[in-house]
């Protein structure tokens, strides 16, 4: 048996697909839709909008939202600072203050203002009493690491439930476990400008791949493009020479976390971090130049009927 499912969740398009009992597919919707009550920005009630309100103080959260501070703090340190999930303020102040959808075709004549600073260091956590406190004045913002971690959790417990398989791909940062529909690995496209002519093939069993580009969720402020990947250390929009990375990691948060900190990082230094978190990834430099890390050709698979694309050298 098997099941697909595709819906809207998360700001984003949602695929999911379990080989065994269609109704896990139904309930890989709902935990990944109860989630998003949890970690939404946008969501007045949700644990990540109480944890910016109330900076400063103790906050009781869900066990989920634990891990989802704890693994972002842990981002912040492997990253050397280039992934921080305190640079909501900043994210705001690029115009990046609504969901995106509401962005499109939008152009305001000035960006919008926020207080909030960043301090992922003064981040306090107690996993026993369930409870985050946040530095005051101080926001998270679980982009770059929530939609990972959301189809790791997910794949998870779909896998605890008894499917042979399941992927979960929330907007491009998915999960596989176990096999395919027809008992073979899983196949992904990598697609980063979503032109429907894949730049590559891989294929995955028990992994994750997550991808983050400049690409495409980009809006207009007075006439000048802004997208939503900040640079740390600007608290600006990212601007190297990498467009979109591609990581292949054992985790989806993992994966998420090193793509953006990849195009965050610049070419050479991000091919560097990866291989130096043992994952794998293609990254595309501005001019459309293809860049794999050393073992990438491990996990490319040929797509039928095309050439493939030719690959840059890795930099030594």
């Amino acid at each position: 048996m098997e099941a697909e499912r595709r819906f809207r969740a998360m700001g984003t398009t949602v695929h999911v697909v379990v080989h065994g009992d269609p109704e896990l597919a139904v309930l890989a919707q709902a935990e990944i839709e109860r989630l998003e009550q949890l970690w939404s920005r946008f969501l007045p009630t949700s644990e990540v909008t109480e944890l910016a309100v109330r900076s400063g103080d103790w906050v009781r959260v869900s066990p989920e939202t634990v891990e989802l501070v704890e693994r972002a703090i842990l981002a912040s340190v492997v990253t050397q600072g280039r992934f921080d999930p305190t640079v909501l303020g900043d994210v705001i102040r690029a115009g990046y203050d609504r969901s995106y959808e509401e962005l499109v075709g939008l152009d305001r004549a000035a960006a919008p203002t926020s207080p909030l600073g960043q301090g992922v260091g003064g981040i306090d956590v107690d996993a026993a009493a369930l409870a985050v406190r946040l530095p005051a004045d101080v926001g998270f913002d679980p982009g770059g690491v929530g939609k990972g971690l959301a189809a790791d959790l997910v794949a998870a417990r779909i896998d605890g439930e008894g499917a042979a398989g399941v992927l979960i791909n929330i907007g491009g940062d998915l999960r596989a476990v176990g096999c395919a529909p027809a008992g073979e690995d899983w196949f992904v496209d990598l697609d980063p400008a979503a032109t429907g002519q894949p730049l590559a093939r891989v294929v995955i069993d028990h992994g994750a791949v997550a991808t983050s580009t400049v690409l495409r969720r980009a809006w207009t402020i007075g006439g000048e493009r802004h997208h939503h990947l900040i640079d740390p250390g600007t608290g600006r929009p990212t601007a190297t020479d990498v467009v979109a990375a591609s990581v292949l990691a054992g985790h989806g948060w993992q994966a998420e976390v090193l793509a953006k900190a990849a195009v965050v990082a610049g070419l050479e230094e991000g091919l560097a971090l990866v291989e130096s978190m043992g994952a794998s990834a293609l990254l595309v430099d501005d001019h459309g130049g293809l860049h794999p890390t050393a073992d990438f050709y491990r996990f490319s698979i040929p797509i039928p009927g095309r050439a493939p694309a030719p690959l840059t050298e890795v930099p030594t």
